[in-house]
C-alpha cells in the first residue's frame, strides 16, 4: 500500500477500559485521507474517549490506532509493541489538530498570540515575523482578521472557538479532531463556527467529529459513525443513515435529535 492509500486513521478491536468501566468495546474503522467522519451518539457512548486515544491523550486498552501509518503513542519492533517516551508522543501529537468543547485560550494573551503559542515553543527555528504572519493568515481564514488584537474576554464564544481552530491549525496538522466544537455556544453562534468547519473540508484537511449537529453531518460528512454503549452500531453514507437507519438503536437515537 502507497502512501496515498494508506488511511490516515485506522483503529482496529480498539478498547478501552478504567477499571471495571469499559467504555470502547472493540472499536474498527478506518477514515480515509481527506475524508470527513462524523461521529454522533447519546452522551456516555465513548465518542470523545475514542478522539481523546487517536490524539494519545488516552491509551488504548487493546487493539491498535494508527495516524498516517504509525502506532499512536507506540512503536513496533519485530512482534513487540512498545509505549513511546512522553516527549515522544508528545511530538507524535504535533501532526493531529483538536478543538474541544471549551475553547481553553489564555486569557491573558490576544488572539493573534494564542495562535502563535504553539509554534513559537515548538518550533524553535522559524523567525518570530514568520511565525506572526502565518498567525494573522490563519485567523483571516476563520474570519477574524479585524480580531486579531483583541482578548478573549473582547470576543464572543463563536469568535473564541475559531481561534482555537486558528490555533489548531498553526501546527500545519495532518488531521482535525472537533470533540462538539459547537455545544457551549448559544444557538445563534453556532452556524459562524460550521461555517468554518465547512470551508476547512473543504480545502481538503481529513477530519473527525464528534457532533449533535445532524445538519452538519448530512450536508459535509462522508461517513456518518453511530455509537452507543462503546461500540459503532452503524455506520454509511450520512443521508442514508439518516434518512433510512436500519438499526433500532439508531432510529431511537435519531427520532429525538432530528
Amino acid at each position: 500500500m502507497n502512501a496515498a492509500e494508506t488511511p490516515m486513521v485506522k483503529a482496529e478491536a480498539v478498547s478501552k477500559a478504567y477499571g471495571s468501566n469499559t467504555v470502547l468495546r472493540s472499536i474498527s474503522l478506518e477514515v480515509k485521507r481527506g475524508e470527513v467522519l462524523c461521529l454522533v451518539g447519546p452522551s456516555g457512548s465513548g465518542k470523545s474517549t475514542f478522539l481523546r486515544c487517536i490524539n494519545h491523550l488516552e491509551t488504548v486498552s487493546a487493539g491498535r490506532l494508527s495516524v498516517d501509518g504509525s502506532l499512536v503513542g507506540y512503536r513496533q519492533h519485530g512482534d513487540k509493541i512498545y509505549e513511546l517516551h512522553p516527549k515522544d508522543a508528545a511530538k507524535q501529537r504535533r501532526d493531529i489538530g483538536m478543538v474541544f468543547q471549551r475553547f481553553n485560550l489564555f486569557p491573558h494573551m490576544t488572539a493573534v498570540e494564542n495562535v502563535m503559542l504553539a509554534p513559537t515553543l515548538l518550533k524553535k527555528g522559524q523567525p518570530k515575523g514568520q511565525v506572526k504572519a502565518r498567525a494573522l493568515e490563519l485567523l483571516a481564514r476563520v474570519g477574524l482578521a479585524e480580531r486579531s488584537d483583541y482578548y478573549p474576554s473582547q470576543l464572543s464564544g463563536g469568535q473564541q472557538q475559531r481561534v482555537a481552530i486558528a490555533r489548531a491549525l498553526a501546527m500545519e496538522p495532518k488531521l482535525m479532531l472537533f470533540d462538539e466544537p459547537t455545544s457551549a455556544l448559544d444557538p445563534e453562534l453556532v452556524g459562524e463556527v460550521l461555517e468554518v468547519m465547512k470551508e476547512l473540508a473543504k480545502s481538503g484537511m481529513t477530519m473527525i467529529v464528534v457532533t449533535h449537529e445532524m445538519g452538519f453531518a448530512r450536508e459535509v460528512a462522508d461517513t456518518l459513525v453511530f455509537m452507543d454503549g462503546g461500540v459503532v452500531v452503524e455506520q454509511g453514507d450520512p443521508r442514508e443513515v439518516l434518512s433510512n437507519p436500519q438499526h433500532q438503536r439508531t432510529r431511537a437515537f435519531l427520532s429525538k435529535v432530528l
